[in-house]
């Protein structure tokens, strides 16, 4: 099955469609199905999905979200952070998602007084098995369990080659601690850079996992042009866990707004032994054939390998020096039979 989402009207997702009818032909003459999430009404799950004029915000039982710290729910948006120094909010689900193929699609603004490099820190999307947990990242729960995605817009690791604002993702089992310095490089799996800031527009971004697969896509220019940000095999994720939103500021600051966070369910097939599985004992985690720390950001997406080091210099001399060698005692050797063939024809 080959699966795809689609914005209609003024919704978001990972590719542009014709018209309905003309979709249903091409569907009618192909094997390929095409699952349109995105403004279709059965797939979005109103218990999980944050939008205005946002009912069921506050702290009553009935209430699907609740929200922590610096954060305002006005009629046009959730502010987690104003634009003031050492803030911190958040909001979050009260309901436990127990899909196991899912796409999160997140409408945000990050704007502010503050000029270049000087603003700060950015905003997290988590999914994770702990809610209203405030913390020292991005205002939640450092050694958290789950997927953590940070769109990060200040600069703590001066040497690094990444440049800022800066989308990220994190999964962790609860063991490992978040490498402020860093910024979370030690334990990133993907990224991408990306200017979101004091743009005229909303930003949005869209997070999918299906079948143990993270993809990410972001659209930051308002055009319906998504750009691949991340996409990561190997990914275990349980049921069971609660998506939330934070924010933070420290020296530097900025206004993070939350406009909508829309959850829509992916219909996908299992085979009989994944369904039989219980999944909301599934372990948070990542199987990868290189660590993710040995991951550089390249501007078009994709990932290479680190710069080298003064010992890998070394090897490839050494490599390179042993080869030369070989080859010229190779030749000297081809070089002295010719020779004496040449002087058995004298």
């Amino acid at each position: 099955m080959v699966s795809c989402i689609g914005r209609v009207s003024k919704m978001r997702g990972f590719c542009t469609f014709i018209s309905r009818p003309l979709l249903f032909l091409f569907l009618h003459f192909t094997l390929v199905q095409c699952d349109i999430t995105d403004g279709n009404v059965e797939h979005l799950k109103r218990e999980h999905s944050l939008m205005k004029p946002y009912q069921g915000v506050g702290s009553s039982p009935s209430s699907q979200w609740d929200f922590w710290g610096s954060t305002l729910v006005t009629s046009s948006y959730v502010r987690l952070t104003p634009d003031e120094r050492s803030r911190q909010g958040s909001i979050w689900n009260t309901v436990p998602v127990y899909l196991k193929d899912w796409e999160m699609h997140v409408q945000y603004k990050i704007h502010g007084s503050g000029k270049k490099n000087l603003h700060g820190d950015g905003i997290a999307i988590w999914y994770t098995k702990e809610r209203l947990h405030p913390g020292s990242v991005f205002g939640s729960n450092a050694k958290f369990h789950g997927l953590a995605l940070f769109i990060d817009t200040y600069h703590n690791d001066e040497a690094a080659d990444r440049s800022f604002p800066y989308i990220y993702a994190i999964v962790n089992n609860g063991s490992l601690p978040y490498d402020h310095g860093n910024d979370g490089r030690t334990s990133e799996l993907g990224g991408c850079s990306s200017e979101i800031r004091n743009k005229d527009h909303d930003t949005y971004l869209a997070i999918r996992y299906s079948k143990g697969r993270l993809t990410v896509m972001i659209d930051i220019d308002d055009k319906n042009e998504w750009k691949e940000c991340i996409d990561i095999g190997g990914v275990r994720l349980p049921t069971g866990y609660y998506f939330g939103a934070s924010a933070a500021t420290g020296d530097l600051s900025d206004n993070h707004d939350i406009i909508s966070m829309k959850m829509y369910q992916l219909m996908v097939e299992h085979t009989p032994d994944e369904d039989s599985l219980d999944w909301t004992k599934i372990e948070p985690s990542v199987s990868l054939l290189k660590s993710p720390k040995d991951n550089i950001d390249d501007p078009t997406g994709n990932f290479r390998s680190t710069p080298l080091t003064g010992w890998k210099v070394f090897l490839l001399l050494l490599c390179a020096l042993l080869g030369i060698v070989v080859c010229g005692v190779v030749g000297a050797v081809v070089f002295q039979k010719r020779q004496e063939r040449n002087r058995r024809f004298y």
